[in-house]
């Protein structure tokens, strides 16, 4: 692996911008400036136009007060005051922070620890759907042996692992990801970056499996405990996981675009995707792992990675959201009945176990499953693929006995257009099995509680 310098001159100022009066005076003009607006972003009502007006004038001042504090931002957060006072003087129409959003790129200053205010219009994934002003503070996480992973064979110049040091209402929320894509703007750019909070992964992570482990009685392993246990560890762990697993959405022999933009189709596809991009990252990690050569912390971390993989896909994903075309749950379901199937996982005498030396060739398989399906539908019309890929699933998941799907493909109209087999999708066509009825009961407040959580709770 190569070596690289990580260069700490770009670190943010000693102090704490988030305990500073200008980010408090920040995050409360934000704070009462969404009420205002709409799900565009506009305040269409003209009465609350002056009251908008103040408060984007307490923003603005708030952000040169902090801008001092981020000169590594310095371009952004001047563009960023520019685009505040055009929506102010356009009366608070649809915002549009495209030159602001062009400034930033955190991708260019991957530096442990150093700091950004990130302040737009946006949604936030998995919290608000509406493009609100919402404001956050975060610091980056860069530690050495993910440098020298990425400088490598691993490399992935959009992916910047974050945490939170604080944030506006949108993001007390599950939501996990800073993504450009999410932002008021009048033309789409070429994305140069993603964010990933690896203090909420890790934190609800931890907290997740600690009780599921109590509730299944399942005994983990030495450094899965550690794992769990410790917080800085764990972020260190989902920053190596999440590094594999962005990469592989644009890598493999991949029939369609590789993050689905813009296309309709049956959630088990995304699943399938997802799952692909985890399995990735579970196999590269068992090869790291074996790799005598690689250094001892990132061989440490590669074999965490296969713990969380697994834990967070059977424990969390499974049960986590609603049962509307849960394609990250199903991914779950898929993962545990798979091991379960091929007797790697037990659960008997109502208690779960796992034969982990026996896991690395058992998961592996799986992936190895879904990327010959890939290889196989380049070939195929979308149709074709869109059945291979149900037979797949459906090999391992039961479907809901009430399921067009599930009769085959006589059952189905084929020669319709793509947007009738989607719709023919059941919202919830693979039902959680018993096991994961009887868990989501006992598991339900716990997955609850994990909302809004940062490594800091932890």
């Amino acid at each position: 692996m190569t070596s690289t310098t990580i260069d700490t001159s770009l670190a943010s100022p000693a102090g704490a911008p988030e305990r500073s009066p200008a980010w408090h005076q920040l995050k409360a003009a934000a704070s009462a400036l969404q009420p205002l607006q709409v799900k565009d972003g506009s305040v269409p009502e003209t009465s609350n136009h002056a009251l908008a007006s103040e408060l984007v004038d307490a923003i603005v001042e708030a952000i040169r007060t902090l801008a001092p504090s981020f000169p590594h931002d310095a371009g952004y957060l001047t563009a960023l005051v520019e685009d505040f006072q055009t929506w102010q003087s356009s009366d608070f129409g649809v915002p549009d922070f495209l030159s602001s959003l062009l400034q930033f790129q955190p991708q260019e200053h991957r530096v442990d620890g150093l700091r950004h205010l990130v302040v737009f219009p946006m949604y936030t994934q998995n919290g608000s759907t509406n493009r609100l002003v919402e404001a956050v503070l975060i610091e980056v996480l860069w530690p050495e042996f993910i440098a020298e992973l990425e400088a490598g064979d691993y490399s992935n110049k959009l992916f910047v692992p974050i945490r939170f040091l604080d944030f506006t209402a949108g993001y007390d929320t599950n939501s996990a990801v800073l993504f450009p894509e999410t932002v008021a703007v009048s033309t789409t750019p070429q994305f140069t970056w993603g964010a990933i909070f690896a203090d909420r992964e890790a934190a609800r992570f931890r907290r997740v499996v600690t009780a599921a482990a109590e509730i299944t009685k399942l005994e983990l392993p030495a450094e899965a405990s550690e794992l769990v246990g410790d917080q800085q560890l764990a972020e260190q762990t989902f920053v190596m996981w999440d590094l594999i697993h962005d990469r592989t959405h644009m890598r493999g022999d991949l029939p369609f675009d590789p993050f689905m933009i813009k296309q309709r189709m049956p959630y088990f596809l995304y699943s399938l995707e997802e799952l692909r991009c985890d399995l990735t990252a579970f196999r590269e990690s068992v090869k790291i792992a074996l790799d005598e050569s690689a250094p001892d912390e990132t061989r440490r971390h590669a074999r965490l990675v296969q713990y969380a993989v697994i834990f967070d896909r059977i424990f969390r994903f499974s049960i986590t959201g609603s049962r509307v075309r849960n394609y990250d749950g199903l991914g779950g379901q898929l993962l545990f009945a798979w091991m379960h199937q091929h007797h790697v996982l037990h659960w008997t005498d109502s208690r779960l176990s796992i034969d982990w030396a026996e896991v690395p060739n058992v998961v592996i398989a799986l992936g190895e499953k879904i990327e010959q399906l890939y290889w196989r539908s380049i070939d195929r019309p979308k149709t074709a693929h869109w059945l291979a890929a149900y037979q797949l699933v459906t090999e391992t998941v039961t479907p809901h006995p009430a399921s067009v799907w599930a009769k085959g493909p006589d059952a189905l109209e084929l020669t319709g257009p793509p947007r009738g087999l989607t719709d023919a999708v059941l919202d919830d066509e693979f039902p959680l099995s018993m096991f994961f009825e009887a868990l989501d009961r006992k598991m339900k407040p716990v997955i609850e509680s994990t909302a809004g959580i940062t490594g800091a709770a932890e």
